[in-house]
């Protein structure tokens, strides 16, 4: 998929100094979070680059294989049952690329956060924990860690801020997956903030305070 299948926003005046590549969730497209930008309401001074690549479409298995944007293929819902590790991880190379075209175009890793809704945030934190160099920060909202089995061999662990978020009454993914997975990335040195809000498979205001407020920190804007 050609890297200019994305939707782009910057804020702040200026040349970006950071960037946040942020992925939408199964069945959406890269303008679902597009309206949270302003929302956000980012100081001035703080030029940022949001990109919000559009996802792959395939057949999903448990839409009965309708064809839609997808990061990877959903097989079953079971906890213990089979995954697209092959969708998964191309998901994950394809925001690899992204990350090192804003490296290309001036921004260092340490100044890209990655970031992710449901299998988005699945994808961002596979991709994320074993970026080299280091990025400034990972973002999983609604979502759960892929493929932990590898995690031990794969992932040298380090300080790097993660933020995780989910609805309390999350009908499609609940939040017990992503408290087990923040769970399993502090219990193994991760530097990780959980939020839970009473809401469903969704965004709601007071998470958008709290990204905020995440998103300063990164940039040492306190």
């Amino acid at each position: 998929m050609p890297l200019t299948e994305a939707v782009e926003i910057e804020t702040g005046v200026g040349e970006p100094r950071g960037s946040v590549v942020w992925l939408h969730g199964l069945g959406a497209d890269g303008h679902d979070f597009e309206p949270i930008v302003p929302e956000l309401r980012l100081p001035a001074d703080l030029s940022l680059r949001f990109v919000f690549p559009h996802a792959p479409v395939r057949p999903v298995t448990l839409n009965g294989g309708m064809a839609m944007r997808a990061w990877y293929d959903i097989l079953t819902l079971e906890r213990d049952g089979p995954v697209d590790e092959h969708g998964i991880l191309a998901s994950a190379a394809l925001l690899n690329d992204f990350v090192a075209r804003e490296q290309e175009r001036g921004i260092a890793a340490n100044n890209i956060v990655v970031a992710g809704f449901s299998q988005g945030g699945a994808i961002a934190l596979h991709a994320g924990l074993r970026a080299v160099p280091p990025l400034a920060g990972i973002m999983g909202l609604s979502t759960y860690l892929p493929l932990r089995s590898s995690f031990e061999s794969e992932v040298a662990v380090s300080d790097l801020p993660i933020f995780m978020a989910h609805g309390t009454l999350d009908p499609v993914l609940p939040m017990a997956l992503g408290r087990e997975s923040a769970d399993f990335l502090l219990a193994s040195g991760c530097n990780l903030e959980w939020h839970d809000y009473p809401m469903a498979h969704s965004v709601c205001v007071e998470e958008i305070a709290d990204i905020r407020t995440w998103l300063l920190s990164i940039y040492n804007r306190e």
